[in-house]
C-alpha cells in the first residue's frame, strides 16, 4: 500500500461506511457453511462441487456507480477499491465466496528481486484493460547469462507496517478487527519467468539443443526462490493460508490438515502452509521432458510446504503419473484444454480437480449462455462423484456486459447442486 500520510474526514467516512457494510455481510452464518464446504472438499470428503470466480475484468464491471471511487487520497482510493470490489462480488456473483470477518493489514516487505526485469514490446486492444500481449526481448542467450539471475535479499519495514496498522485500527477498529498479515504463500512459476527472459521459441528449442544450459538456469532460479523463502521464514514473515486465501490458481485453502502437528503459532513455517507450482509453457512438452526440465526442479520447492497445488492453464491430463511423485500434492488444475474423460480417469478421487472453464465464452460478440451451460454440464457429468472445484478465471473481457458474469455465476451454482451426488 502507498504511504497513507493523512486521511481526511471525507475519506475516513467513506471507508468506514463501506467497512460497516462488509462487517454485516461477514457476520452472516452462510460464511461458516461455505468454510465447511471448502474444508470438506480440500480434505477429500464427499461434497458438492464448489464454485468461485477470480481474475475479473473490473474495468468493465461498473454498474450504477457501485465501483466508482469517491475518496481522494491515493491510499484511501486503493483501500476503497478493495472494499467496493468485495461488496460488488458478494451482491452479484458470490458463488461459494467467503468474506473475512476482519480487515487485513499487510506487512510491508521488500525484496531486491531476481536481478532481471521483463523487457518486452506491448500490444493492447483496450487501454483500460491490464491484459496485454507481449513480445519479449531475450536477456538469457548464452550460458554465462544464467549468472544474471540473482539471489534476492528481503527486508521488513516494521516502522511503515506499524504506521499502516495504527491508521487502519483507528479507522476500522470499532467496526471490524484489524489483523496484521504477512506472506500467505507464493505463486511459484519459474518457467513463467524464464520464458520472459529467454524468449518462448528459443527456450523451447534449447530443451533439445542446450539442455545443460536449461538445467543450469532452472536450478539457479529455484535456488533464488528458495533463498527468498528461507529469509521469509527467518524473519517470521509467513502467515497461514488455510483460510479464504487463494491457493495456486484455484480456490480457498480451508483444511484440517494444516497447519500440521509441528505448528508454532509464534513462528509460521512453509510446512504449515499450502504451496504451489506450475509450468504453463510446457503445455505441449512430453511428460518425460516436463519431469526433467520442470517438475524435478520444482520438487525442491514443493517439498517445503504442507500441502500443494499444481498447474494452471497447461493441460495435465497426460501427466498425472509424474504428478503422483509429488508426495504432498492435493489439488491438480484441470484446464479448459484437457481431455476431460482422460483427466477424470487418471485423477479419480485421489486429488481435488480444480476445473477451469474456458472464459472465452464470455468474450463473444453475443452472449450465449447455452454454450456456457453445455460446457459446465459436460464436465460435471464426467466428474460426478469426484472432488471438484470450478474456478472461473482469466476473464479478460465480458464485452462491457457484466451481467454475463452474473448469469454464469447463477448457472454454475444451480448445476453444482444438480450434479451432486
Amino acid at each position: 500500500m502507498r504511504n497513507p500520510m493523512h486521511i481526511s474526514e471525507h475519506d475516513r467516512d467513506i471507508l468506514r461506511r463501506l467497512a460497516g457494510e462488509l462487517a454485516e455481510i461477514a457476520a452472516l452464518p452462510v460464511h461458516r457453511e461455505k468454510m465447511e464446504l471448502w474444508r470438506r472438499l480440500n480434505d477429500l470428503e464427499p461434497v458438492r462441487p464448489v464454485v468461485w470466480i477470480n481474475e475479473i475484468p473490473w474495468h468493465e464491471m461498473n454498474v450504477n456507480d457501485e465501483l466508482t471511487l469517491r475518496t481522494e487520497a491515493p491510499w484511501a482510493r486503493e483501500f476503497e477499491t478493495r472494499l467496493r470490489r468485495t461488496l460488488y462480488q458478494w451482491r452479484h456473483m458470490p458463488c461459494d465466496m467467503v468474506i473475512s470477518d476482519y480487515i487485513s493489514c499487510p506487512m510491508v516487505i521488500h525484496s531486491t528481486g531476481f536481478g532481471l526485469r521483463e523487457d518486452a514490446r506491448i500490444a493492447t486492444t483496450d487501454a483500460a484493460n491490464a491484459i496485454v500481449s507481449h513480445a519479449y526481448r531475450p536477456q538469457i542467450q548464452e550460458p554465462d547469462d544464467v549468472e544474471k539471475i540473482q539471489m534476492p535479499e528481503v527486508t521488513y519495514d516494521a516502522e511503515t507496517t506499524e504506521m499502516h496498522y495504527a491508521l487502519m485500527s483507528d479507522i476500522f477498529g470499532d467496526i471490524m478487527p484489524v489483523r496484521l498479515e504477512g506472506i500467505k504463500g507464493r505463486w511459484f512459476a519459474p518457467w513463467d519467468l524464464l520464458v520472459t527472459w529467454w524468449g518462448v521459441e528459443q527456450a523451447m528449442m534449447d530443451l533439445v539443443l542446450r539442455p545443460d544450459m536449461v538445467h543450469a538456469a532452472v536450478s539457479r532460479l529455484v535456488d533464488a526462490y528458495l533463498h527468498e523463502l528461507e529469509q521469509w521464514e527467518a524473519l517470521n514473515l509467513l502467515t497461514r493460508n488455510d483460510d479464504n486465501t487463494r491457493v495456486g490458481s484455484g480456490g480457498y485453502g480451508y483444511t484440517r490438515e494444516l497447519p500440521g502437528p509441528d505448528y508454532d503459532p509464534t513462528h509460521v513455517q512453509a510446512r504449515n502452509l499450502w504451496g504451489c507450482a506450475t509450468a504453463q509453457i510446457f503445455s505441449d512438452v512430453s511428460p518425460a521432458m516436463h519431469w526433467e526440465f520442470a517438475l524435478q526442479h520444482e520438487m525442491r520447492w514443493l517439498e517445503r510446504w504442507g500441502l500443494t497445488y499444481y498447474g494452471c492453464c497447461e493441460p495435465l491430463d497426460r501427466k498425472i503419473d509424474i504428478l503422483r511423485r509429488v508426495p504432498n500434492l492435493r489439488k491438480i488444475s484441470v484446464s479448459a484444454w484437457v481431455n476431460v474423460e482422460r483427466a477424470v480417469t487418471e485423477i479419480g478421487t485421489d486429488y481435488v480437480m480444480s476445473r477451469k472453464p474456458n472464459p472465452a465464452v464470455l468474450a463473444e460478440d453475443r452472449w450465449r449462455p447455452e454454450l456456457a451451460r453445455q460446457d459446465l454440464e459436460s464436465f460435471l457429468q464426467h466428474a460426478r462423484g469426484c472432488h471438484v472445484e470450478i474456478i472461473l478465471k482469466d476473464i479478460s473481457t465480458v464485452r462491457y456486459e457484466p451481467q454475463r458474469l452474473w448469469q454464469w455465476a447463477e448457472m454454475a451454482m444451480q448445476l453444482a447442486e444438480q450434479y451432486w451426488p
